[in-house]
This record gives C-alpha cells, sequence and structure tokens, in this order.
C-alpha cells in the first residue's frame, strides 16, 4: 500500500505550481522594503525540517546578496530572556505550523523591538501568521503524514522567492517557473540502489557541502524519523575533523555532490571513502560517470536542492516500508511539536 508521505512528496510539484501563483506582489513588496531600508542583521527562526529549509534561505541570501545570517538559538527569548537588539534586524521564521511557542514567541519579540519579521508559514491563520509582518503563505496544502515532504519543498521554494526577490533578479525568478517540471521528473528518479544498501543498514553517515548541506540534515533527520536509521550530517569539509574515526569497511555514507563549487571536492572525498572501504552512495548529475544515484538538477544551480530532496524522499518513503516500518506513523512522533 502507498503510504501517505510518498502520495504527498509525490504531490509537491502540483503545489509548487500553485504557489508560483501565489503571493508574488507580496514577495515584491518585501523586497523594495529591504531594498530601500537593509536590515542590520539578520536572523531565522526555525526548528526541524524547518530549519534546514531556513538553512537553504541563508545561504541563498548570503551567497547572492552578501547579507550575514545567523540561526537564531530561540531559548535566548524563550528562556533566557536575552536582552536581543531588534531594532534594525530582519527575523525569518520558517514553519509548517506556525503553532509551536518557540517560533512564535522571538517573532513577536522582534516585531516588538523594532525589527522586519517575515512567516513563511504553510498554516496562514496561525499564531506565527499572525505574529509577523510579514506573513507568506507556503500553499503546500493540509499535510497530513508526520513526516513533512510537500512542505519543506515548498519552504525551499519560499526562501528561494524571497531572496529573488529581494535581489530583484529576473532571470532567477524566472528559472523558478519551471520548478513544477523539474519536480514532477525528479519524483520519477530510481534510487533503488539505496533501498538495497540501507534496507539492512543500522546506521549512516551523510554528507553535503554549500548549497547541498541543507539536504544533508534534512535527508538525515528523514532517516531517523520514518525509518529508525541512525543518521548525522556533515559538511563533507567537515567529515575529517572526527567523524572520519566512524569510518570503517561497509559503513555506508549518502553523498551529496550537487553542482557547483564544492561539487569537485565532494567528488574527490567520494572517492577517498570508497578508498577506505565505506559504502558509498554518491548521488551526482548525470554527467557524473562516477555516480550512485542519478541526482536531478533545476534550470540554475541555486534551485538544484529542491528537485534533488524530491527524488530523496520518493526513496525515503520506500525505505521504510522495506524496513517493515510506517512512515506515517514514525516512533514518539506527532505532526505539530510545541516547544517553549
Amino acid at each position: 500500500m502507498t503510504s501517505q508521505m510518498l502520495k504527498e512528496a509525490r504531490s509537491a510539484a502540483v503545489h509548487v505550481a500553485d504557489q508560483l501563483t501565489r503571493d508574488q506582489a507580496r514577495y515584491s513588496e518585501l523586497g523594495r522594503w529591504l531594498r530601500s531600508a537593509p536590515p542590520a542583521r539578520i536572523v531565522t527562526v526555525a526548528r526541524g525540517s524547518s530549519d534546514h529549509a531556513a538553512n537553504y534561505c541563508a545561504y541563498l541570501t548570503m551567497a547572492r546578496l552578501g547579507h550575514i545570517v545567523a540561526s537564531l538559538p530561540m531559548s535566548l527569548v524563550t528562556l533566557n530572556k536575552a536582552p536581543l537588539i531588534a531594532r534594525d534586524a530582519l527575523a525569518i521564521a520558517i514553519s509548517q505550523s506556525g503553532q509551536s511557542p518557540d517560533v512564535v514567541e522571538p517573532i513577536r519579540y522582534f516585531r516588538e523591538g523594532g525589527a522586519t519579521t517575515v512567516a513563511l508559514v504553510n498554516d496562514t491563520s496561525s499564531p506565527l501568521a499572525n505574529a509577523a509582518e510579514w506573513s507568506l503563505g507556503l500553499h503546500a496544502g493540509a499535510e497530513t503524514s508526520v513526516a513533512a515532504t510537500k512542505s519543506f519543498i515548498a519552504s525551499l521554494v519560499a526562501g528561494a522567492l524571497f531572496a529573488g526577490y529581494w535581489q530583484d533578479d529576473k532571470q532567477f525568478l524566472h528559472a523558478l517557473e519551471s520548478l513544477p517540471d523539474s519536480l514532477y521528473n525528479a519524483a520519477q528518479s530510481d534510487w533503488s540502489k539505496a533501498i538495497d544498501i540501507l534496507a539492512p543498514a543500522s546506521n549512516i553517515m551523510v554528507v553535503g557541502r554549500g548549497i547541498g548541506f541543507p539536504l544533508a540534515l534534512e535527508s538525515a533527520l528523514k532517516f531517523k524519523e520514518t525509518s529508525a536509521l541512525q543518521a548525522e550530517a556533515f559538511s563533507g569539509a567537515e567529515i575529517k575533523h572526527g567523524p572520519m574515526a566512524l569510518i570503517n569497511e561497509g559503513y555506508p555514507l549518502l553523498m551529496f555532490a550537487t553542482r557547483g563549487p564544492a561539487q569537485v571536492g565532494m567528488l574527490q572525498l567520494a572517492a577517498e571513502m570508497r578508498g577506505r572501504g565505506a559504502k558509498v552512495l554518491l548521488a551526482a548529475p548525470d554527467d557524473v560517470a562516477e555516480r550512485d544515484l542519478t541526482l536531478p538538477v533545476a534550470v540554475t544551480p541555486d534551485l538544484d536542492p529542491i528537485v534533488a530532496i524530491q527524488a530523496f524522499y520518493v526513496m525515503a518513503a520506500q525505505l521504510s516500508a522495506a524496513r517493515g516500518l510506517n512512515p506515517d506513523q514514525p516512533r514518539h512522533l506527532s505532526k505539530v511539536t510545541k516547544t517553549s
């Protein structure tokens, strides 16, 4: 039987097509505002999969606009009551439900302190949407599977829209229009080789770098959530700073060699890990001969993570079933997590 997680993951193309017809004037207005009054500092506010989407949004913002972005430790506001200087800051929250107090409270704090506050949120009637000055819907539709898939993809798209409209890059914004077709094609990817290797596994290391690092973060989380597989994400630049000690004969690694300046190093690292006896699953575009899994690509490399995670989600749902689990009912988890 097809899981709800798999159905929702495969529906991402339809929802993104809808998303790209919504709120464009609002994104454009926000972009004009940020160009006229650039923030002095930027923080992202998110948990779990949404934090991985925030990592992608932050990378685009830093790479394309030059603004330094930090991830806010929310306990500074919710528990420590730290006197953070909010004036002239920009706080960007990302959430599927918009319900968690430790996401809502910091946005309220920053808005009251004079910051520009933005919420990229699927539930536009949620407390988070009401707390932010600029609320932009993800338009992913109701998501019933505990593991976020289509809402995560929509969060990535929202981050790209945010950066594109702020930069006022019409070529980049035009490239976004091709995403529904790219996502549909990515959902047809055959990653069965990964299932064969990972179905009996007890642990895995997931590696990415640069704009591909959010892929590693999100994949490791989904391995844990849906397959009870001990998974850790590392940057390709960090793996030799300690994690290397874990790698022995047959140790599985999923490595994302996305296009861009980090790709050469990732391919070299994959070759070195194979030389150490690791069982490497190299996900790379089809022009990389040594790949194990074909990584789908978008019109431009900055959008590649959006279509790459689509291929991963299909495999992750199938892997969960192959391990005798139900991806729609992860152990000890619920759809909405409320932390303070």
